[in-house]
């Protein structure tokens, strides 16, 4: 079985040790690569030195989270990978992982993502999100069954087989950085592959984030832009769903008098309507079996 981790780093060296020392120590051997977006601190510097065995890929510019991963994952089909191991720089796992979630991949062809439990950085709880997915409120609560199915789970750590990927290729380029996994999850389900996660453990170390005003305003534009792009349902219901929550996202803050939100999300919701061929023709390509990679 081979199996191949891949990481797209930007400024990455505050985690390096704990997120690449974690693979060296994993109990089931992979290869990893790092895509790095052109980091402007030491991480070239330190991979080279220190993790000698990872093969690093170096881009000259931020290609955003999807580009980059799309790089790795063409490698792992074109070298004949088994699975490969999506994992986010500010995250780590245990030594049991990769086995545990690979072994659950060999029994189940139709699983397209299988992720381990997401903790925080210290490990005392479950990750914020992941117990919003799961209704997972602390680690007592973890099932001892093999695997339980869930509806979505976010990106930083994802096992996907490499036969996944070849029914439904990689990651959109109608997305640079956020909304991206949804849009994959929303085609994984579209062609009948279930997501589960395993009573095994991996650490992401964004528990101190602030959520500020321009990230919430990022997070609603892309749920507007995955909505549109969603192949579980007609365009028409797309187009309502997100041009229409655009102006009505506008409406709310009016309501608010938050008039500068309300320019910006009148703005976002013309830009996103210029776009509907380009997303038209995008959600035309996905839909079919064995698409080339979206780069």
């Amino acid at each position: 079985m081979k199996i191949i981790v891949i990481i797209v780093s930007y400024n990455f060296e505050r985690w390096i040790d704990r997120c690449l020392g974690s693979l060296r120590t994993s109990e089931r051997t992979a290869d990893v690569i790092v895509v790095d977006n052109c980091s402007q601190d030491c991480t070239v510097q330190r991979i080279k030195k220190d993790y000698p065995e990872v093969r690093l890929i170096q881009s000259k510019t931020n290609l955003g989270f999807g580009r980059a991963n799309n790089i790795g994952m063409k490698i792992a089909l074109e070298e004949a990978y088994d699975y490969v191991f999506l994992l986010n720089q500010d995250a780590w796992i245990d030594k049991n992982t990769i086995g545990t979630l690979a072994d659950l991949g060999e029994k189940h062809p139709d699983f397209g993502i299988i992720s381990p439990i997401h903790l925080t950085g210290k490990g005392d709880q479950p990750d914020f999100g992941f117990a919003d997915y799961t209704h997972l409120k602390s680690k007592e609560e973890i099932p001892t069954s093999d695997y339980a199915e869930i509806p979505f789970v976010n990106a930083a750590f994802w096992m996907i087989p490499t036969h996944v990927l070849r029914t439904i290729g990689g990651f959109s380029s109608l997305f640079h950085h956020y909304g991206e996994d949804v849009d994959f999850v929303n085609r994984l389900h579209f062609h009948g592959f279930k997501v589960v996660y395993a009573p095994v453990f991996g650490y992401h170390d964004r528990e101190k984030r602030v959520v500020t005003k321009p990230m919430e305003f990022k997070a609603n534009t892309v749920y507007l832009l995955t909505a549109y792009a969603n192949i579980n349902h007609s365009f028409g219901y797309c187009f309502v769903k997100a041009i229409g929550g655009g102006f009505q996202q506008v409406v709310y803050a009016i309501q608010r008098k938050e008039l500068n939100d309300a320019w910006n999300y009148f703005k976002y919701t013309f830009q996103l309507l210029a776009k509907s061929f380009h997303i038209y023709k995008v959600r035309k390509y996905v839909v079919r079996k064995d698409p080339t990679f979206i780069l």
